[in-house]
């Protein structure tokens, strides 16, 4: 079967925070599609919308219509479900040499290890039930289709209508407890810029792991009380929670596989991304 002149981009998980961000930036330049599960009301009428229940249905029907020559997994559910999925799109993948998967991965692949921010060759050992079922959609994918697939491993990933900033606003407005970790060092990026990263490596074709994330750290209390002084409402209470006496780093950072200048973020502009007034109002209108 030949390659498609232009690629054709579907995104699994494409109603959720990030997949939709990923949605809105390659809509424009490639034919994209997506899959949600509940929306109906949102995503029921567009055409190029799959509803898909990754407890119920089958991804293989969807692979078909599409034939995607990129894949990208931002998709969330049941740990084992979403395993079996990724087992048939591996298989699907492996007799369509056109076609790579791009896997939204995550940096607590390492929280098992806390001492030291954590590169790309560094190797992961997950302690979390989520990081361990990261980690094993990474090595299913390295190990069954290694040339067409490319691993993307996240930080916390902000934004003005990030879940974790809504949730902020709320606690804010409701003089609510807001839990902060201060002995936990971490990095950051923002939805939007994953998404103009994700373009950049779809047009280059790259593959193995990369960190896309900023390229310092912060404690997770610094970063959550500078984003609360910046929006100038009403503070949370800041409810600390200490897991041990010692600073521990839930960070990874870009090292070998660096992109260009223009597609690194620092945690400054990530604070910054996340107190736009202008987005802030569009959010509440």
């Amino acid at each position: 079967m030949s390659q498609p002149n232009k690629h054709t981009i579907l995104i699994l998980g494409a109603s959720g925070f990030i997949g939709n961000a990923l949605y809105k930036e390659l809509l424009s330049y490639f034919s994209t599609y997506g899959t949600y599960c509940t929306q109906d009301g949102i995503f029921g009428d567009n055409k190029v919308f799959f509803k898909y229940d990754v407890t119920k249905d089958q991804l293989g029907p969807i692979l078909q219509e599409v034939r995607p020559s990129v894949v990208v997994s931002a998709i969330r559910g049941e740990n084992n479900a979403v395993y079996a999925a990724h087992q048939a799109l591996t298989a699907y993948v492996a007799q369509h040499h056109y076609c790579r998967v791009l896997l939204l991965s995550s940096a607590q692949v390492f929280d098992a290890n806390l001492t030291l921010p954590k590169y790309e060759t560094d190797k992961p050992l997950a302690a979390s039930d989520y990081g361990k079922h990261k980690l094993r959609l990474e090595r299913l994918l390295l190990e069954h289709i290694p040339a067409q697939a490319t691993i993307l491993r996240l930080p916390v990933v902000l934004g003005v209508n990030s879940p974790r900033l809504i949730q902020l606003r709320q606690a804010a407005k409701h003089k609510a407890a807001f839990e902060v970790y201060p002995n936990l060092i971490m990095s950051v990026t923002t939805a939007d810029k994953i998404a103009q990263q994700v373009h950049f490596i779809i047009n280059r074709e790259l593959d193995g792991i990369y960190h896309l994330a900023s390229e310092d750290m912060i404690h997770h209390e610094d970063l959550f009380v500078e984003i609360s002084e910046k929006l100038g409402s009403e503070r949370p209470i800041f409810k600390s929670v200490y897991q041990s006496n010692d600073d521990a780093y839930l960070a990874i950072l870009p090292k070998k596989n660096k992109l260009p200048k223009a597609y690194s973020i620092t945690v400054s502009e990530v604070i910054e991304d996340c107190t736009l007034k202008e987005e802030i109002v569009t959010f509440k209108q």
